[in-house]
């Protein structure tokens, strides 16, 4: 049936809402700064989007990524020990970017071997506030009467070791590239509209939202090396030597972050280390290079 007038708003309205709280819990939160002396902000104002959660991609994940790849009706289903098929009709996916401060990012453009310390705080230190993120969305929406999960939090995510590297069975910039925010890079990351240079998060839930469109003619699109324009400037920057005309080697970049830079988790106090330097100092880092080929 078509979707009157007033259901459109509803639906613009409640899409609305979801993007402004999670704008506002980035912007106000304690926890979006660094431990550093002058308390540096982590992240920017976020990107939000959304995606129909029956979209047929999730299923094709199940070929693309790995067929133990989580479509959002399995998500949400685990989570409350129910079968897919009893959950509601109509299932949402609320995907963010989160970018990251112009001020880390000049301060790992300069680095050449090792990440700047506002990236290493970025990378460890941001990522936990993107789980206060996920949580923050998901008792939000709870606290509204919907049901509501984020996949990464719950113990039905796992993380596999593949001939490719590590894979899990929830790929947040899968599920970015889902919502149209975005498609992928030679480097196998992400670019947004603002660039790759961002953590990424999203959750699953009952609330009907309106899907955000992917207008990218292919999955990637915003990538000037895959649009002809022989970038690779990615490549250049990698100091493992895993970023080639070919794509990313996972496991030779693991293996980098593993070895080489294993020294820092101690210095830092990080559980987890990514030198970021091929989202540094490239034409992605804070944009999206592609729009200027359409002018």
């Amino acid at each position: 049936m078509p979707v009157s007038r007033s259901e459109e708003k509803s639906l613009a309205d409640s899409a609305s809402f979801i993007a402004n709280e999670i704008r506002s819990f980035v912007s106000q939160s304690p926890w979006n700064h660094m431990p550093t002396p002058d308390k540096d902000i982590i992240f920017a104002e976020p990107l939000v989007q959304f995606a129909d959660g029956d979209d047929p991609i999730f299923s094709e994940y199940k070929e693309i990524i790995d067929e133990t790849h989580l479509t959002p009706r399995e998500a949400l289903a685990q989570s409350y020990e129910k079968n897919p098929a009893d959950m509601p009709a109509h299932l949402s996916v609320i995907s963010w970017i989160l970018p990251i401060t112009e001020r880390t990012r000049k301060s790992n453009r300069m680095q050449q071997h090792t990440p700047s310390e506002l990236w290493i705080y970025t990378r460890w230190h941001g990522e936990k506030f993107n789980v206060a993120v996920r949580e923050h969305v998901v008792n939000h929406l709870r606290e509204m009467g919907c049901l509501a999960t984020a996949p990464m939090l719950t113990p039905s995510f796992k993380m596999m070791t593949g001939d490719k590297g590590l894979f899990s069975n929830w790929s947040e910039r899968h599920i970015a590239y889902a919502a149209g925010l975005g498609t992928f890079g030679l480097s196998d990351g992400f670019i947004t509209e603002k660039g790759i240079a961002h953590r990424c998060g999203s959750a699953v839930t009952d609330l009907e939202l309106p899907a955000s469109p992917r207008t990218a003619a292919e999955p990637y699109a915003n990538c000037l090396f895959y649009a002809g324009e022989k970038c690779g400037k990615c490549i250049v920057r990698c100091p493992a030597g895993a970023i080639t005309e070919k794509g990313h080697d996972k496991v030779k970049c693991l293996d980098y972050a593993r070895t080489e830079l294993n020294y820092l988790r101690e210095k830092y106090n990080a559980r987890h280390i990514g030198c970021g330097l091929c989202q540094t100092k490239v034409p992605c880092e804070a944009v999206n290079p592609a729009r200027k080929l359409e002018k």
